[in-house]
This record gives structure tokens, sequence and C-alpha cells, in this order.
């Protein structure tokens, strides 16, 4: 019997499966899968430190490769016989490039398993920063550091937002975030490797974005309105044994540390690396920062690793 002849229309079949086997993300037989990270994310946040931590956890490492080439690049990393992992910076260098990145992005993910990690700090973090290295921002030519920092963030926010991971490195220091991004690409999931972060501040400057967990310590009495603690921080003694003096904060620390040590292990075992834990009161300079300090303490003597920091204890009260 002759072959009935494929309708008008419908002969464009073999194309179209050609191209969706050309989009189809490659399949490795053996070894570990190819991977491209594309580190991207604002001026002093930490990009170079990543790239490293990467690259020494055998990622291949390019740093400012222009948007333009990075789909070859990917096609280079999937089918490379000598590395199978692949990371490379991306950043405000890149000009008008950026805008074309979000179709970029589209086309390489069909190419290649690929993460976007955008790395961002505060501001404030920022700008101390840069005055620490006394390096010039890159859009910082012919106005302040504030001002490149804000027009970054703009300009940066339609990549911020097709991003896997995002980081706020403001409370790493160097080492702290080599280590973190170490422990996130390696799959750790044991105690000794997740990253705990408890922080206080005062609700009257916000709760910080990055927080995992927050809790409101406000219903404790409040040291502010006792005039030879008004200036003092939850630090100084007296202040932190005016508050521990009623039973609810003894109440409170250990039933939000027995919870702690309960979710800890879960939060592990999901894969997450780092926790920020933080507790807020009115102004972020008596009840949170003693609790805070108390809670980081039990942890550690849990066996957990700890750090606490204060964000708005040194504000004007």
């Amino acid at each position: 019997m002759a072959k009935r002849k494929a309708p008008a229309g419908k002969a464009t079949k073999p194309k179209a499966a050609a191209k969706a086997k050309r989009l189809r993300p490659a399949v490795v037989e053996d070894g570990p899968k190819p991977e491209l990270v594309i580190i991207t994310g604002l001026s002093g946040s930490g990009k170079a430190s990543v790239l490293k931590a990467l690259e020494d956890i055998d990622y291949y490492a390019v740093d400012n490769l222009p948007v333009d080439l990075i789909p070859k690049f990917a096609e280079l990393t999937r089918d490379s016989a000598t590395f199978r992992s692949a990371a490379l910076v991306v950043d405000i260098r890149e000009g008008e490039g950026l805008k074309r990145f979000p179709q970029m992005y589209e086309k390489v993910r069909h190419s290649i398993p690929t993460r976007l990690l955008f790395l961002e700090a505060d501001p404030e973090t920022l700008m101390r920063r840069f005055s620490e290295t006394r390096r010039p921002h890159p859009l910082g030519v012919d106005q302040s550091v504030a001002t490149s920092i804000a027009a970054e963030i703009k300009a940066l926010k339609p990549i911020r937002d097709l991003a896997d991971l995002t980081i706020n490195t403001s409370k790493f220091n160097v080492h702290e975030l080599r280590d973190f991004v170490r422990a996130k690409f390696r799959g750790v999931r044991d105690e000794s490797k997740i990253m705990i972060y408890v922080t206080s501040f005062g609700y009257r400057h916000g709760v910080p974005p990055d927080s995992d967990l927050v809790f409101d310590v406000r219903f404790l009495p409040n040291p502010n309105y006792i005039p030879k603690f008004k200036k003092l921080s939850g630090r100084h003694p007296g202040v932190a044994r005016y508050i521990r003096s009623f039973p609810q904060t003894t109440e409170f620390m250990t039933r939000i540390s027995e919870l702690l040590i309960y979710l800890l292990p879960h939060y592990i075992h999901e894969g997450k690396s780092y926790l920020t834990i933080g507790f807020g009161c009115t102004g972020g300079h008596h009840r949170s920062v003693m609790i805070a300090d108390q809670i980081r303490k039990n942890l550690v003597s849990a066996g957990y690793p700890a750090k606490v920091s204060h964000r708005d204890m040194l504000k004007p009260v």
C-alpha cells in the first residue's frame, strides 16, 4: 500500500521535533550532572568571594563574562570533558548588556541546569564596605556612593526577580560567606555546618527583611521607662537583671529555646544551610538585645554554632 502523504501544514513536525530536541537539557550518562551558576548582585556584596568559594570546590570560575558570550560558555560547560560545573559573574559593569540578560538566561536554562545567585547587602553595609576599601562605586563617577547604590538596586531589580537564591551578605564576613557558599553548594546536612544568626531589632525601624523567624518581645516590661536604664542597652548588667526579674521573661526564653532546638534538625534535613532569627522590641535597645544574647548562648550550649548582632542598639533612643 502506498504511504499517505502528510496533509499540508503538518510537514513542519520534524522541524519542530528537531527544535524541541535542541532545547532539551543535556542528559549526562556518567558522573555528576553539569551545572552553571551565574553570580550577580550589588557592587560590594561579595561576588568575588562567592566565585572564589565555588572555585575552591572545583567549579570552573570566570569573572565578568559578557552577557552575549554566556550561551556559548554554557554549551562548552555542558559538553566539556574537563570540568562538569562552572560559575561566572555578571554585574553592573556589563552596562547595556544587562537589558539582554533575562532573554539570555531563559535560553541558557534550556541548555544546561542553571542557578542564578543574587547577592545583596543593606545600603549602610555597602557604604561602609566602600569606605573601608576606598574603592569607587562602578556607577559613582559623578555621584555619591549612596546615590550609586540606589541606582544599582533599581537597575538590577529585573534580574533579582529571576534569582533562584538571594543572599543578603550584611552579617557575613569574607570567611563566613565563603563557608556558607561551600556548604550550600556541597549540600551539607549536618548540624556542625548550619549557620545561625540571631539578631535584635526595633520595630520602629522595620523588621529585618532577611529574617526566617521573628519573635515580638514587646510584651515584656520596658526598661526604657526607668530613667537610669533609658540610655543603656540590654547588654548592661543592671538592665539585663531587670528584664530577667519577671517570670514571663524566663518562661519565654525557655519555650523559644526548646522550639528552636526542635526545629533546627528539621531545617537541616530540608537542606537549610543558614537561619536568621530576629527578636524585636520597640526601639531595639533593651529587651530584644538581652533576649537575643541569651538565646544565642542557649543555642551554643545545645551544640549549634550561632552568632548574634544588634542592628538598632546604637541608634538614638
